[in-house]
Order: structure tokens, then sequence, then C-alpha cells
């Protein structure tokens, strides 16, 4: 038998503007994007490690995270 001992999902998330807003309004709502995601993440209790962070020069956000996988331990991937 196995059990899952510790586990996390890495991902890149590309948080993009929207074509058809204006620049700054669509960079605005770039960003609400972002820290409405970050807050569901810590309303839910989910652990998380935010691994890499840039602005592009078109004002999106791409992050690299490695979260919790469901409510499964996260042994030292966060460390």
């Amino acid at each position: 038998m196995k059990r899952v001992k510790a586990a996390c999902i890495c991902q890149t998330l590309h948080f993009m503007l929207k074509e058809d807003l204006g620049h700054d309004y669509g960079v605005k709502l770039v960003k609400k994007e972002y820290e409405n995601y970050i807050a569901g993440l810590e309303k839910n209790h989910t652990k998380y490690k935010i691994i890499d962070e840039t602005v592009q020069p078109d004002g999106s956000i791409i992050i690299k995270i490695r979260k919790q996988y469901n409510n499964s331990d996260v042994g030292e991937y966060l460390d």
C-alpha cells in the first residue's frame, strides 16, 4: 500500500491584460486579480511560496508558485 506523505503543485501563472481595455485600467485590473488570487489562497489556508514574480513590460504579471495540493502535508517543499 502506498500513501502520499507530502505533495505540492508547481505552477506558472500569467495574469494577463484584457485587450479591449485601456492600458492603465488594464494594469490596475491585473494587480487586483493578482491580489485577489493571493487573498483566496490565504482565506482557504492554502500554504504557498512564490518562487518568482515578474512584471512584464506591458504590465501583466507572471508568477512561479509552489502551493499545497489539496490538504496534503507539504513536507519540505515550502522551506
